[in-house]
C-alpha cells in the first residue's frame, strides 16, 4: 500500500457539484482532491443539453424542485446572479434561449475543458478510475483508502473524442490496480445520481433511487390506436396535470407522440409528479383562448363549410394530418351525431391521456433519490451525524431534483459552492 497523501478537502466525484466543490476550495486556498470513478471528470457534463450544456436558469424557481424549501435555504436570494459570476470566474462566456443559459459556444465540451483548465491551474489533483473502498476517522479528519490504475491510462489515438472515451474505458479495465491511502481534514461527496455505495461507506442513511425525467406512458379513451397514429409527430402544446379533477401542474412546450404516449421536455417535467390513473389534459392551442379559437373555427365554416368528423381533411391547415384523424376519431365519441365546432374546441383544448405511469427510465435525465436531506444541516450541507470531522454532500447525491430547463445543473453549482465555502 502507498503512503498517505494530505489534502484540505477530498472531493469524491468529478461531475459539475464536484468540480464547483473543488474550484470553491482551492480558491480559498486549500489543497484539494478529487477522485472520480470515470476516466476523466466532468464528462456528464458533454450529454447535458443535447451537447450543449444547458448551465443553468435565468429565474431559477425553487418550486422547480422536490423540497422547494431546502433549496431555498441553501440557493440564498439571488442564485442566478451568483452563478453568472462564477461562469464569468471561470472564462465561461454565456447566451440564453427562452430564459436557458447555455454556453456561448453552444457546445457542452467547452464548459468541461474551462472546469478542467481552472483546476489545472489550482494544482487540484485529479485521481480518475478511482474507487473508495474503505474509510475511517483520522486524527485530522479522514482516512481514505482507494483502489486506482497503477499507472497513467493511455488511449489510443482518434479524431472524435467518443472514440477517445471508449479507447480509455478498455484502457482502465486491463490496467493493474493499486490501494493508496488519502487523508484530508474534510471530506465533500459529490458523487451525482449513484450515491448508495459511497452512503452505505460513510455509514448513511439512503432514499431510494428511481429514475424521473423520462417519458409518460399513457393511453386514450376508446381509441387503442391513437398512439400508433401519432407516432413520431412534435406539436407545441400545454400539457395540465389533473389529479381527481384538481389542476396540479402546467407544462408549456414541445411534445413528442410516442407509440406508448408522449415524450418531450414538457411530459419529462411532468413524469416528476404523476401516478398511475392521473389525467393529462393536452392542449394543442395554447397561445389562444377558447373563445378566440372558436372564432377561428367559425370563421373556417365560413370558408370550407360544416365541419364533419368524418371528414379530418377539413383540420387540414391547423393540424398535422395524423393529429386531424385522432381529433376526429375523439369528437365522434365524445359528441357523436354532432357537428357543432363548440364541441371541438373542448377536444383540441383538453384532449385527455390517461397515464400510467412512467417508461423508457433508461433513458431517464435524473435520479430521484439518495441522501436524505433530514439529514442534512443548510446552508453548510454538513452531514448532521459526521462530528468531529466535516462530511459534506452536494448535488445529485442528495435527493434533490428539479425539472428540465437547467435547473438540476443549477443545483449541482450552487451546492458545491455552498459544500465548499462552508468548510
Amino acid at each position: 500500500m502507498n503512503a498517505s497523501a494530505f489534502y484540505d478537502v477530498l472531493v469524491i466525484g468529478g461531475g459539475a457539484s464536484g468540480l464547483a466543490a473543488a474550484i470553491t476550495a482551492a480558491r480559498a486556498g486549500k489543497s484539494v482532491c478529487i477522485v472520480e470513478r470515470d476516466v476523466a471528470c466532468g464528462l456528464k457534463l458533454l450529454a447535458t443539453g443535447n451537447g450543449r450544456c444547458n448551465l443553468s436558469n435565468e429565474s431559477i424557481d425553487p418550486r422547480r424542485y422536490n423540497h422547494p424549501a431546502f433549496v431555498e435555504s441553501v440557493m440564498g436570494p439571488r442564485p442566478e446572479q451568483e452563478l453568472m459570476g462564477f461562469f464569468s470566474s471561470l472564462g465561461i462566456m454565456t447566451t440564453s434561449e427562452e430564459g436557458r443559459l447555455y454556453p456561448r459556444s453552444l457546445r457542452a465540451e467547452s464548459v468541461r475543458d474551462a472546469l478542467l483548465n481552472v483546476c489545472d491551474h489550482l494544482g487540484i489533483t485529479l485521481i480518475c478510475g478511482a474507487n473508495v473502498a474503505t474509510v475511517h476517522k483520522a486524527p485530522e479528519g479522514w482516512a481514505l483508502q482507494i483502489d486506482r490504475p497503477a499507472r497513467a491510462l493511455k488511449a489510443k489515438k482518434h479524431d472524435d473524442r467518443k472514440s477517445e472515451l471508449r479507447s480509455l474505458r478498455r484502457a482502465l479495465a486491463d490496467t493493474p490496480r493499486t490501494n493508496e491511502t488519502l487523508q484530508a481534514k474534510a471530506v465533500i461527496i459529490a458523487t451525482g445520481g449513484n450515491p448508495a455505495g459511497i452512503a452505505e461507506t460513510f455509514s448513511l442513511p439512503l432514499t431510494p433511487l428511481r429514475p424521473v425525467l423520462c417519458p409518460v406512458s399513457a393511453s386514450v379513451v376508446g381509441d387503442q390506436t391513437a398512439f400508433n397514429t401519432l407516432d413520431g409527430l412534435r406539436v407545441r402544446a400545454r400539457l395540465t396535470l389533473t389529479r381527481n379533477h384538481e389542476e396540479l401542474w402546467c407544462e408549456d412546450g414541445e411534445v413528442l407522440f410516442r407509440t406508448f404516449g408522449i415524450s418531450g421536455v414538457a411530459a419529462f417535467n411532468l413524469s416528476r409528479r404523476i401516478q398511475h390513473g392521473d389525467t393529462i389534459l393536452l392542449d394543442v392551442f395554447p397561445d389562444l383562448s377558447k373563445d378566440e379559437l372558436l372564432d377561428v373555427l367559425h370563421r373556417r365554416v365560413e370558408l370550407l363549410g360544416r365541419f364533419s368528423p368524418h371528414d379530418p381533411r377539413w383540420l387540414d391547415g391547423m393540424l398535422a394530418p395524423q393529429l386531424s384523424r385522432v381529433v376526429c376519431t375523439a369528437f365522434e365519441q365524445c359528441h357523436p351525431g354532432s357537428n357543432d365546432v363548440i364541441h371541438l374546441v373542448s377536444i383540441l383544448k383538453h384532449f385527455k391521456l390517461l397515464v400510467e405511469g412512467t417508461a423508457d427510465e433508461r433513458s431517464a435525465q435524473v435520479i430521484r433519490g439518495g441522501i436524505p436531506i433530514e439529514t442534512i444541516s443548510i446552508p453548510s450541507l454538513r452531514a448532521n451525524d459526521a462530528v468531529g470531522a466535516p462530511l459534506c454532500v452536494c448535488g445529485e447525491a442528495l435527493d434533490i431534483d428539479a425539472d428540465c430547463g437547467g435547473f438540476n445543473l443549477a443545483w449541482a453549482w450552487i451546492s458545491g459552492i455552498r459544500a465548499a465555502s462552508n468548510l
